[in-house]
């Protein structure tokens, strides 16, 4: 017999959910996201992707500590740094002072509950911070930052990137997470138990493919979109508002 998927979780109990995760988590991120290699790998990206000028104003969308936002801010005019969290914003905003950075501003704000004028930013960027929202939320968000956008402005999404297992890159990169927690023995159990319910259910975290971004930058509008894969399940998205 068949079963219906879970329903999506309502807006209000999703943003709810996500504040009281990373205002819990958002020390032990800051001092571990530096030292992920594949983490690093995708910032990079990112922010090669992004090309950013020293006239652009950008807005950082899912900013937790500053791992993008700060790097950016040094090649850049501005950066507003958005994210759900007050405590990641403070961390952030701590990190900028430290590092001297004075062009960064900082905003506890849902993504989902962003408006700005249209044709007012040069470069949007977000990474690993997308995937959890809803997907009905996903593609507005895609569709309000190409609002945003001045003509050629770019939005450069890096974050995790696989699906329900129907493409054959989906399969891989679940497999492949599997195995190593295996290896890990009874941590990697119980990591499978707890990550898996999430994937499951989708409660915390909803990535989808490459492809289905890629659609949604394209149905959005955008021009020259395209994908590249960075570290097994990660992938970074380009996009340009066309002239």
């Amino acid at each position: 017999m068949a079963t219906s998927p879970p329903a999506p979780l309502p807006a209000k109990r999703n943003i709810a959910r996500q504040q009281r995760f990373w205002n819990r988590q958002a020390a032990s991120w800051d001092h571990g996201a530096g030292n992920n290699p594949g983490l690093v790998k995708v910032v990079k990206t990112v922010l090669a992707e992004a090309a950013p000028g020293a006239s652009d104003h950008a807005v950082d969308l899912g900013c937790g500590s500053g791992q993008v936002t700060l790097a950016l801010a040094r090649r850049s005019a501005s950066v507003l740094a958005i994210d759900v969290s007050q405590k990641m914003i403070d961390l952030l905003l701590d990190n900028a002072r430290r590092q001297q950075i004075t062009n960064v501003e900082g905003r506890a704000i849902p993504i989902e509950q962003l408006d700005f004028a249209p044709g007012s930013i040069d470069l949007v960027v977000s990474n690993y911070a997308l995937h959890h929202l809803r997907d009905a939320d996903k593609a507005q968000v895609v569709r309000q930052v190409f609002s945003w956008l001045r003509p050629g402005g770019r939005f450069v999404l890096g974050d995790m990137m696989f699906g329900r297992g129907v493409e054959k890159r989906d399969r891989e990169i679940i497999v492949s997470k599997l195995a190593l927690l295996v290896r890990k023995g009874p941590g990697g159990w119980w990591r499978i138990a707890k990550n898996g319910g999430r994937y499951v259910f989708r409660t915390q975290e909803r990535p989808v493919s490459m492809a289905t971004w890629v659609a949604m930058f394209e149905e959005a509008g955008f021009e020259k979109v395209r994908a590249v894969p960075v570290v097994n399940e990660a992938a970074v998205v380009f996009g340009i508002h066309p002239d």
